[in-house]
Parts: C-alpha cells; sequence; structure tokens
C-alpha cells in the first residue's frame, strides 16, 4: 500500500464530491425516509460498486493505452463536458 497515493486520492475524491448532487441525494433521502444508517449503507455500497468499475476500467486501460494519451482524453474530455453545461446542452 503506498500511503502517498492513498492520502492524495483521499484528498482529492472527497473535495470534489464535496456538495455534489450525490450528496444533495443522500441528504434528501435520509429526510424524506428518516432512516439514516439505511441510506449511509446504501450511499457507501453504491460508492464503493462505481469507484472499482471505474477503478477496474482505469487499470485496464493503462495497460491497453499510452499514459499520456489518458491524460489527454481525460482532460479534453471534462473540457468538453465543461462546455456543454456552459451553453445548456447537458
Amino acid at each position: 500500500m503506498n500511503w502517498k497515493v492513498f492520502w492524495v486520492t483521499f484528498g482529492a475524491i472527497f473535495l470534489a464530491e464535496m456538495g455534489d448532487k450525490t450528496q444533495l441525494v443522500a441528504l434528501t433521502m435520509t429526510a424524506d425516509t428518516r432512516m439514516p444508517l439505511s441510506v449511509l449503507a446504501g450511499a457507501c455500497a453504491a460508492l464503493c460498486v462505481a469507484i472499482l468499475l471505474t477503478v477496474t476500467i482505469g487499470s485496464t486501460l493503462s495497460h491497453l493505452l499510452p499514459d499520456g494519451f489518458l491524460k489527454k482524453f481525460a482532460g479534453t474530455t471534462f473540457i468538453v463536458i465543461g462546455g456543454l453545461i456552459l451553453w445548456g446542452k447537458l
């Protein structure tokens, strides 16, 4: 286990997730159902499965494609999605 990678990943994901729609859904579900432990368990399970898929796909792609290409593709994708959101297309 590389603890530096762990903490950098933790910090990046934690900051990226602050105030996003996932938290708003969890907040709304908890307020509606008044069952915080069930919402917490469901949210944790969903995030774990989503991240497991993402890490699996990333690991596979890192073996098939050059590192520089993946970074450029990810950056371009973020810019395109940001532009689409800015212009009201998403």
